[in-house]
């Protein structure tokens, strides 16, 4: 009979710095793997204090409280499968990014991470210091090698452990979403297989954390790269595999094949899960916005609701004199659709009082922006007032285009503590908008119906800050600015390269002069779930002083 191993896979979603509820979980975990017959569960990299930690990593007592719970994690699942699980370590001084493997009471290995991503939203190489490429360990009848995530994008340590007698490789991995990410986590992957002709095990976290969203997706590939597990993406899941040894080596039994949604449903989940996270994390249960009537705050509003229920979600209208009858109209149409409440508060008496206020002081200077300004800076007044009053987290609603140009009133309508739509351009609002009122999943606790009404997606953005104001009267129009927008931010490319695909040369330059001008504004705006590999904060850090303008290509 030939040899066999059963792996439980457990992709879970952690809290940072909730050290005893993550044990908890792996605990779990370790009791449904045992029931199962298991050999070893299996959590992801930084499960046990939660991923990203950032500097938190460093605190003297938060290191001790994990090493603690280590050790009790390793008394108390004594009598059953081995238990693997990510934290930091320190030995001799250093700090390393661990993955550690415990049974019959004790942390029988330790296995410290080679390469340090220190790229996009990862600073690992300021955190951690690099550990040995560590040789393979024996469990049962297997010998695992197991490359912590970034180790297994690089051939070396793979290949290592295959060369010191490694018949199966476990990646545990803390992989962030980012539009494309599991085809290029597949590819590496893949090619890890083809090279040591082994197994792989591809195990993720799951869940939100501040602006990353770990979407799981966790696989396992036999040699050739044949597919035998997928789990779903975005949802916490338990499975255990089975592996089989033959004349060929180690071979996993098929299982699970959970279908991957296309890149609309992962981003629109990927929103949905980021918010819902972020307030659970932080202690939240309800959410607040200021609904306009416009696609932005539609959009934003039908996500609260799918994420964590309509009697959760209190929007507010906030109208002045330039609010239109049509945007009073389409915001109660999608409040009735959703089933939110809805209020009216009107800023014109606040608005005559400030302006009364201030009069004196701007006497012989002309209207302008500031006028705009001052109206959605008491709106945000307003809603900070109501949030503050209720406990419900204020949602503000700029879209990338906006947050991108600074098209959005500092202290006015970037007023809130979290942003779902942050990272999404506004071509892909109106996508967005139609996609879900053409989808619904179980997952969703919204209505199963056309929630957004057609005529918020049809018509004219407009702040509604002036008479016949359009966003087109400030800004080119969207398909064109977000196509200049993904050359800018997204590819790096210069103001020359833009005008070489066609762009007009003085459109382009002021374009990327509102880019550059509007950091300061991005550094004091809420955090929203990443999309991209470019998202505002970690992805693309710029100077907020900072005098230097592309002239590339002419034009200002």
């Amino acid at each position: 009979m030939s040899d066999r191993f059963r792996l439980t896979l457990a992709q879970l979603n952690p809290c940072v710095g909730d050290i005893p509820g993550n044990a908890a979980k792996a605990r779990a975990a370790w009791a449904e793997a045992r029931a199962a017959g298991a050999d070893l569960v299996a959590l992801p990299e930084m499960f046990l204090p939660g991923y990203q930690t950032q500097d938190l990593v460093w605190r003297p007592a938060f290191q001790a409280e994990l090493r603690a719970a280590l050790a009790d994690l390793a008394r108390d699942c004594a009598n059953g499968p081995a238990l693997g699980i990510g934290l930091p370590l320190a030995d001799g001084g250093r700090l390393h990014n661990c993955w550690a493997v415990l049974s019959s009471g004790e942390v029988q290995v330790v296995i410290r991470k080679h390469h340090l991503p220190n790229t996009s939203v990862f600073d690992e190489k300021r955190l951690f210091s690099p550990g040995d490429i560590s040789g393979p360990y024996r469990l049962g009848p297997v010998r695992i090698g197991t490359p912590i995530c970034e180790d297994a994008w690089l051939s070396d340590v793979a290949e290592a452990h295959a060369e010191t007698g490694a018949e199966m490789l476990l990646v545990p991995n803390g992989s962030p979403y980012a539009r494309h990410r599991y085809d290029t986590r597949m590819a590496h992957m893949v090619a890890r297989v083809v090279e040591t002709g082994l197994p792989l095990v591809y195990l993720n976290l799951v869940g939100g954390q501040d602006d990353q969203v770990f979407d799981g997706a966790s696989f396992v590939l036999n040699p050739g790269g044949q597919l035998a597990l997928q789990l779903p993406a975005h949802e916490e899941a338990i499975a255990t595999v089975e592996f089989a040894r033959g004349p060929e080596g180690w071979r996993a039994d098929t299982g699970l094949r959970a279908n991957l949604p296309d890149d609309a449903e992962q981003d629109y989940r990927t929103m949905a899960v980021g918010l819902a996270d972020y307030l659970k994390k932080s202690g939240f249960r309800k959410v607040l916005l200021g609904l306009s009537g416009g696609i932005d705050s539609a959009l934003v509003a039908t996500l609260a609701v799918d994420a964590i229920g309509a009697p959760n979600v209190h929007c507010v209208m906030l109208p002045s004199e330039y609010t239109s009858p049509e945007s009073l109209a389409d915001a109660a149409d999608l409040a009735q659709r959703l089933g939110v409440r809805l209020d009216e508060i009107s800023i014109e008496g606040p608005r005559a009082a400030m302006e009364a206020a201030l009069a004196p002081h701007f006497t012989g200077l002309e209207p302008d922006v500031t006028e705009e300004n001052l109206q959605s800076r008491i709106r945000g007044t307003l809603l900070m007032a109501l949030s503050n009053k209720t406990g419900a987290m204020l949602l503000t609603t700029g879209n990338k285009s906006e947050v991108a140009v600074g098209y959005a009133t500092i202290y006015g309508d970037m007023n809130g503590g979290y942003n779902p739509i942050k990272d999404l351009y506004k071509t892909r609002v109106f996508q967005t908008c139609r996609w879900r009122n053409a989808n619904h999943r179980d997952w969703m606790a919204g209505p199963a119906a056309e929630v957004i009404p057609p005529r918020i997606i049809d018509k004219p953005p407009s702040a509604e800050l002036r008479e016949g104001q359009r966003d087109e009267d400030s800004l080119p129009p969207y398909d064109r600015l977000d196509a200049m927008l993904e050359g800018l931010v997204e590819q790096d490319l210069s103001i020359a390269d833009l005008v070489a695909q066609g762009f007009e040369p003085e459109t382009v330059a002021r374009v990327a002069h509102l880019v550059a001008i509007s950091e300061w504004k991005r550094h004091q705006s809420a955090p929203g779930p990443r999309l991209t590999d470019r998202a505002f904060w970690l992805d693309r850090r710029y100077p907020i002083v900072n005098r230097w303008r592309d002239r590339s290509g002419g034009g200002g």
